[in-house]
């Protein structure tokens, strides 16, 4: 992926700059080498996970551990890891297309991501060179399998409210941990366990943990979905774990959970999308294959809507994630010129996207809980029957939006991001602010329309921004450093902020993939495009109305709500003409074919 003539961006910094579309990665540009280890992933799921998935929701003794041992095999538990410790160390946006290939994979995906993920990339980010030695060769191949220990019966999204303790020995060569941990995924069967602990009671720490005496383990929880994936609590009494499996340093453990979760927000992201494809093949073929009324659903116009946005949600999500994989990667690059260790170099560019990783855990488990609803309603009765696929799509997509951080969580950190690079003067959102507020006192222009591709739509989601910024520099006025107890307004925001990255995403991607291959070979991606960016605009307008109404009255509130009014005019469109040429190209292929 080139880097040299692609200009320098940061997190956050699409809200007050505009991005070009040969500045941002698509998912076209993948190289044959990357295709051919998603079709060997795409491969592996078809022949020995699909087939066994009854088996796997059952937890068939001893299956999960011979995925994943196959998985080691075929080299996906080693994708991210340098060559040195036998691994593949294959780029960022390589482990997001695996990971996406993957995420088809029901409890499997959530097996192999947290040995993968928050089970292996603590290590690699932030152990010393004896523990890399140690552990990560090991996890590469299979041979150990991980897990990470974070959430207790008190503290979950409150992470850093963790009871669990570590004692210093007397004799100063080990530490002794107590407590209790629960919803750990693959306990049953990992042999190393990531713990987070409180030295001294109030030094949050990690832990590499072996499986051995003091470690014990509570029953399989039942759950509502991802049967198939081994979740536990995890008891540790008296358990030493010696001085040098100390992770990071003591007191620090709060980096490595939270920037892991980084990591971790952006990969869920892709799961889902992978997930969002094969049910939305799944919704294709069903349509095309069940007759009502003499003839085929699919030939009906409420099922081409259902199957339309299906595809245009998978799109949009998929332009966003590829774009900032794309940006993490470069910045990633860049990190790594300027001197940085393989660690440093993308822990750094991960943090710099945090907010971009934050709205892209929204936006791709949402994207996907839609996806899944209309399918069991396009398989009607039979949507909901344990016997067809969307059972199961349907519950096991839930978890995603709880899975790391809810998506309450990441829509606060999001706006909380925002406002704290703002203040270190890392973005100048105070200056988009003023002139946002010194356009809404002004006369509004009425220049002639533009007709280039998109000229509607980059107007739109500049708008969009405008009104971000305008809602979010009235709120900071307002409530200072008061605004994080104003829960229901940072929710309205980071809406706003997720519609804007995602319009803008799918509106770039469209318009590179034009430039490459022609307007009429990209009619499809401009049409998903279109309706992506119409549908913002409105749901922009609800959660800007929300926002303004619980902050305002008077004169400020009518000025602000008639400047809403003026950035979510929209230009208008038919959109059902629109979806039944996306419906028709979906139905054609018999699949999601973009």
């Amino acid at each position: 992926m080139a880097t040299a003539t692609k200009k320098k961006i940061k997190g956050g910094e699409y809200l007050i700059k505009e991005t070009e579309a040969s500045d941002i990665f698509i998912p076209e540009e993948f190289n044959e080498e990357q295709k051919m280890m998603a079709d060997m992933t795409r491969d592996f799921l078809k022949t020995e996970v699909i087939p066994n998935l009854d088996k796997i929701d059952h937890q068939e003794d001893g299956l999960m551990q011979k995925l994943l041992d196959k998985s080691g095999e075929l080299g996906l538990l080693a994708t991210s890891i340098p060559e040195e410790y036998q691994g593949f160390g294959k780029d960022f946006n390589t482990s997001l297309l695996l990971t996406e290939v993957v995420g088809a994979g029901h409890s499997y995906a959530v097996a192999l991501a947290a040995h993968t993920g928050i089970g292996t990339l603590p290590i690699l980010y932030f152990g010393n060179e004896a523990q890399k030695k140690k552990y990560l060769p090991k996890l590469a191949t299979g041979e150990w399998k991980a897990s990470y220990c974070l959430t207790e019966p008190g503290s979950g999204s409150d992470a850093l409210a963790a009871k669990t303790k570590a004692v210093l020995s007397a004799d100063g060569k080990h530490y002794v941990l107590n407590g209790q941990k629960m919803w750990i995924t693959n306990a049953g069967f990992a042999d190393v366990f990531i713990v987070f602990a409180q030295v001294d009671g109030d030094k949050f720490t990690g832990f590499i943990v072996e499986k051995g005496p003091g470690l014990s383990l509570g029953n399989e929880e039942h759950k509502m979905g991802i049967k198939g994936s081994s979740t536990r609590q995890v008891f540790l009494s008296d358990y030493k774990v010696p001085v040098e499996n100390v992770l990071g340093q003591i007191g620090k453990g709060h980096l490595i959970a939270f920037n892991i979760l980084n990591i971790g927000r952006i990969k869920l992201a892709a799961a889902a999308l992978g997930a969002a494809k094969r049910t939305a093949t799944l919704s294709v073929q069903y349509a095309k294959e069940r007759s009502q009324f003499k003839q085929p659903i699919a030939n009906f116009g409420a099922i081409q809507h259902k199957l339309a946005q299906q595809a245009v949600e998978i799109f949009a999500v998929e332009s966003a994630m590829y774009r900032a994989g794309g940006d993490i990667h470069d910045a990633e690059e860049r990190n790594k010129a300027e001197g940085k260790s393989f660690s440093e170099a993308l822990l750094a560019a991960a943090q710099d996207f945090a907010i971009e990783c934050a709205i892209l855990k929204v936006a791709g488990s949402e994207a996907l809980d839609y996806v899944v609803d209309e399918g069991v309603q396009i398989y009607g009765g039979y949507g909901f029957s344990a016997d067809y696929p969307m059972d199961r799509a349907y519950r096991d997509s839930r978890i995603n939006r709880i899975f790391e951080g809810t998506n309450e969580i990441n829509r606060m950190l999001t706006m909380d991001m925002l406002f704290k690079k703002a203040m270190k003067g890392e973005l100048d959102f105070m200056t988009a602010v003023m002139g946002v507020q010194k356009e809404l006192t002004g006369i509004p222009e009425f220049g002639q329309e533009e007709t280039a591709l998109f000229a509607a739509e980059k107007k739109a989601i500049k708008n969009m921004k405008k009104a971000l910024l305008m809602i979010a520099g009235a709120a900071a006025q307002k409530y200072m450093d008061k605004l994080a107890h104003e829960q229901e307004i940072l929710m309205n925001l980071a809406d706003i902020c997720i519609l804007a990255y995602v319009a803008e995403s799918s509106v770039l991607r469209a318009e590179k993939l034009a430039g490459i291959k022609g307007e009429e070979a990209a009619k499809a991606y401009i049409d998903m495009a279109k309706i992506y960016v119409f549908d913002a605009q409105d749901k922009v307008s609800i959660a800007g109305k929300n926002a303004i109404n619980s902050m305002s009255d008077g004169d400020m509130q009518r000025m602000m709500l008639m400047g809403l009014k003026r950035f979510t005019k929209q230009t208008p469109l038919n959109t059902k003409d629109v979806r039944r040429r996306i419906a028709a190209r979906l139905i054609e292929a018999g699949q999601y074919s973009f």
